[in-house]
C-alpha cells in the first residue's frame, strides 16, 4: 500500500513537470532570438541602400561631366590645328550682325575656331555669322564635286542670361541652333542649307553640334561650278538665349559617293567685278532650293 502511494505521488509530479514544460513553450511574452536576428539584419539593409543610392550619384554626376570637344577621324578635316583661318571672315554688315575678333584656341586640348563677341550687339535677334572660303579650301577643280559640308559648333557662354527650366539664370549658352546658304552656279541664286540645332547645356561651354548643309538639287545645277572663285558658304548662328562666343571645327566636304574632299587651302585671286554675296538676299530664294531629293 506504501508503494503504491510512492508511486502515485511519483506520476503526479512527473504530469506537473511536463505541463510546466509546455506551459514555457507557449508563453511568448518571453524574449526569443528572432528581434536579435532582425537588429542584425537592419544595418545590413541600410547600408545596401546607403550603398546604391551613392552608385546612382556617382553615374548622374559622370554623366553631368563637361564634354570634351570631338575629334576630327576624316584626314580631310579642317581642325585648324596649324593656326590658320585665313578663309574664315565675320559679316558684320548688318544692325543685328554680331561683331568680333577671329583667333585658333586651344580647349581641352583641341585647337578650335574661336568667334570672340564684343556684345556691341543687343542680344535679341543678335546672329553670328562666319563666311568660310570654299574656293580656297577645295580648290576650283573640286568645286562641283561638293555635295554636302559637315562641321562642328560650341558656344560658350560669357554671362548668366540664360534662364533655365527652374527660372534661374545661369552661365551656360542654352539652345544652339543656325543655318546657312550659299549662293549656287544656277543664275548665281542664294540657296538655304537646312538648318541645324543642339540642345540646352549645364556648363558655360556646350558640347558639340554637328552641322550637316547639303545640296540637295545638285543634278538640277544647284551647287558650285569651277568657274565660281569666290564660292563661299554662310555659318549662321541665330536664337542666342545668352551672351556667348561661338567655336567652329572639323570642317569636312564630301562628295556624291559619301567620300571626303581633299583640303588644298591655295588662296584664290578673284578677278575684279566678280564677287558671291556673303549673306542671303532680300528677296525670297527659289523654291525648290529647300525641297528634298
Amino acid at each position: 500500500m506504501k508503494y503504491r502511494n510512492i508511486l502515485a505521488g511519483a506520476m503526479a509530479f512527473a504530469l506537473a513537470a511536463a505541463a510546466a514544460g509546455c506551459s514555457n513553450n507557449n508563453d511568448t511574452s518571453e524574449p526569443s532570438s528572432v528581434p536579435e536576428t532582425t537588429a542584425a539584419t537592419e544595418p545590413e539593409t541600410t547600408t545596401a541602400v546607403e550603398t546604391t543610392e551613392a552608385a546612382t550619384e556617382e553615374v548622374t554626376e559622370e554623366e553631368r561631366t563637361q564634354p570634351e570637344p570631338v575629334e576630327a577621324s576624316d584626314p580631310n578635316a579642317v581642325t585648324f590645328d596649324d593656326g590658320d583661318f585665313s578663309f574664315v571672315t565675320v559679316i558684320s554688315d548688318d544692325e543685328q550682325a554680331a561683331v568680333g575678333e577671329l583667333s585658333v584656341e586651344e580647349v581641352m586640348g583641341n585647337k578650335m575656331l574661336k568667334f570672340t563677341d564684343d556684345n556691341s550687339v543687343p542680344l535679341e535677334g543678335k546672329v553670328q555669322k562666319l563666311s568660310i572660303n570654299a574656293a580656297q579650301l577645295v580648290g576650283l577643280e573640286n568645286l562641283p564635286k561638293v555635295r554636302k559640308i559637315e562641321f562642328d559648333l560650341y558656344a560658350e557662354a560669357t554671362a548668366d542670361n540664360f534662364v533655365n527650366e527652374d527660372g534661374e539664370n545661369v552661365n551656360a549658352p542654352g539652345w544652339i541652333g543656325g543655318g546657312g546658304g550659299t549662293v549656287t552656279s544656277r543664275d548665281e541664286k542664294w540657296y538655304d542649307f537646312d538648318e541645324f540645332s543642339g540642345g540646352e547645356y549645364d556648363f558655360p561651354l556646350s558640347g558639340a553640334v554637328h552641322g550637316e548643309f547639303k545640296f540637295l538639287l545638285a543634278d538640277s545645277g544647284v551647287c558650285w561650278s569651277e568657274d565660281m572663285t569666290a564660292a563661299n558658304f554662310l555659318i549662321m548662328r541665330w536664337g542666342l538665349s545668352n551672351e556667348a562666343d561661338l567655336y567652329l571645327d572639323n570642317i569636312i566636304f564630301y562628295d556624291e559617293d559619301g567620300n571626303s574632299i581633299p583640303i588644298v587651302n591655295e588662296p584664290i585671286e578673284v578677278p575684279e567685278g566678280e564677287e558671291v554675296p556673303e549673306e542671303a538676299p532680300e528677296e525670297a530664294p527659289v523654291e525648290e532650293t529647300s525641297a528634298e531629293q
